[in-house]
């Protein structure tokens, strides 16, 4: 099976999605399963991850909703209140929704650096593990320092890195802070990692495949094709490329590989991490 780790849905409106800005027109209409069904037939993908793209329970009924009416949308990464006393009682709730695979919270847009250390929201996270449910990782680069302690105070949960940790790509020459941090990161083996939302990163308008490969290997050698996922970041990565373009890039990265690799890092391994059947 193919697996896309990390697509969004949404229906748009200005006041629930203000982080899609004025140059994202691209963005500014809804993304439902309909969509995904084209692009199952055009691109080979068997199904998908629904992550979060808004902080609210709402939306995570409302994902958990589609997926259940929804055979190619195969697992929910949602958001709860991880620092608010009702978390228990949200977890009790939710742990009967059998699409609900993993919590995300968007600690890139926190204004503390050290968000991620945070006493209540480590306790929260904490709480997830009686569940069986991932914790999605969506920080900067800046942040792997912090994120690293984060993960140290977790030794038995599964966490999941979302894209690559987000570093800012000017060229083919890889940032050296960002593959130090990133490499001592997969050091720890309870960590996997998206390879998604890459293209978006890139500063510069145009790019290309050559250009991405070096950070590409790098994010190879750190993980292995053991810990690897493949993911598109759909719709968001539509401000750089299109899903044929991206997934077609991901194939090329992996082509050297043997197949029993590749079925890993395009699917398995995120079988695996969301438990998927």
């Amino acid at each position: 099976m193919i697996l896309d780790s990390h697509h969004h849905l949404w229906n748009y409106s200005v006041n629930e999605y203000s982080w899609i800005t004025d140059d994202m027109a691209v963005l500014k209409k809804d993304f439902l399963p309909r969509s995904l069904e084209r692009i199952s037939k055009t691109s080979g993908v068997d199904g998908f991850v629904a992550v979060q793209a808004r902080q609210s329970i709402e939306e995570t009924k409302w994902l958990l909703k589609l997926a259940a009416d929804a055979d190619l949308i195969k697992g929910v990464v949602g958001w709860l209140p991880l620092q608010d006393d009702s978390l228990a009682q949200e977890l009790d709730h939710f742990f009967s929704f059998k699409k609900l695979k993993g919590v995300r919270h968007v600690v890139q847009d926190e204004p503390d650096d050290d968000f991620i250390l945070g006493k209540r929201f480590n306790q929260g996270v904490k709480s997830l593990l009686p569940y069986g449910l991932v914790y999605d990782i969506l920080i900067f680069a800046k942040h792997l320092p912090q994120t690293i302690q984060f993960v140290d105070n977790h030794a038995e949960q599964l966490f999941v890195l979302d894209h690559i940790a987000k570093p800012a790509i000017s060229s083919h020459q890889v940032n050296r802070s960002w593959q130090n941090d990133i490499s001592s990161l997969a050091e720890r083996e309870n960590v996997l990692c998206k390879f998604s939302g890459v293209v978006t990163e890139v500063i510069k308008n145009e790019w290309n495949a050559e250009m991405l490969r070096p950070w590409w290997d790098c994010t190879l050698e750190a993980f292995g094709t053991k810990r690897l996922l493949f993911g598109s970041d759909w719709p968001v990565c539509l401000l750089k490329s299109n899903y044929q373009q991206w997934i077609e890039t991901v194939r090329s990265f992996i082509e050297e590989l043997s197949s029993s690799e590749q079925a890993d890092i395009m699917g398995r391994n995120a079988m695996r991490a969301y438990r998927i059947e």
